[in-house]
């Protein structure tokens, strides 16, 4: 397949599943792969030539956006393979590319803690809006699969993830038996068609609802900050690293999970001191 058939798939999923910004981010960079190797064949191309491409669209810029491209086009090439040629060796992946786009000083996130999540879910009246923050806090979930979650995706505690953002086919979220029953409720209550979205909102308005629901508990919060909760409380309750990264998170590798987990307090960590002696 030509370099540049293939970016034209890549853009148009992203058209279709991702945010205004998200997509323009891609184009920015694919955009130039393409001029430059568009008639090539994807197969083709190597990582010494990766590399020159990437070190002359990011010449005088700072480290992370260097980053940013190089996941772009890594993110690109890891969608080819998983979705249409199974054979292509994604030329992003090497050592030296690796070294050399690597994130410095990676940042870490304040962790909100768990009761103050628990304050945030229980304010929240309005069964859709409950609902919508319990998928992302019990269940990891981003709220872009939230919103494109249908009745035909729910199997009991099992979730279909269908165009995730690793580029797989799909991928699966669990959540637990009381947030089911009660997403089964809502469903059968509000009449939803199986093939209808649960949550018919916009992206904008499930941030404001998030946004509103921190401010009830005097918190600032945000879709993401639900996620990484979920990751957090599932490790600091003894759930081995391996499961929240690839069940709950459902990260490529550890050390993206590593991030999430945020930073461990002075109270948090006498806390498990207690705990492991007494």
């Amino acid at each position: 397949m030509q370099v540049s058939k293939a970016i034209e798939i890549w853009l148009e999923y992203h058209k279709s599943n991702s945010r205004e910004n998200t997509h323009k981010a891609y184009q920015v960079v694919l955009s130039n792969f393409s001029r430059e190797f568009g008639e090539r064949d994807v197969r083709e191309i190597t990582s010494d030539e990766v590399l020159a491409f990437l070190n002359r669209v990011t010449e005088g810029t700072k480290q992370q956006t260097k980053r940013t491209r190089y996941s772009h086009l890594s993110a690109f090439f890891n969608f080819i393979k998983n979705n249409i040629d199974q054979d292509l060796q994604n030329p992003c992946d090497t050592p030296i590319l690796k070294k050399l786009f690597r994130n410095t000083g990676l940042a870490r996130w304040n962790t909100i803690e768990k009761d103050t999540i628990d304050e945030v879910i229980f304010k929240t009246v309005k069964v859709r809006n409950r609902l919508m923050l319990e998928l992302m806090a019990r269940g990891g979930m981003r709220i872009g699969e939230v919103l494109k979650l249908t009745p035909n995706d729910i199997h009991e505690r099992k979730l279909i993830i269908r165009d995730p953002k690793s580029g797989k086919e799909q991928e699966f979220a669990f959540i637990p038996q009381k947030v089911a029953e009660r997403l089964k409720e809502y469903i059968k209550e509000n009449c939803i068609d199986p093939d209808r979205r649960v949550f018919r909102i916009c992206y904008e308005t499930a941030r404001s609802i998030v946004r509103k629901a921190g401010s009830m508990a005097g918190v600032e919060l945000r879709p993401h900050d639900l996620r990484r909760h979920a990751a957090t409380h599932a490790s600091r309750s003894g759930v081995p690293i391996e499961i929240v990264s690839k069940v709950i998170l459902r990260h490529a590798n550890l050390s993206t999970t590593q991030r999430y987990l945020g930073k461990v307090s002075d109270t948090e960590a006498m806390r498990w001191i207690d705990n492991l002696y007494g």
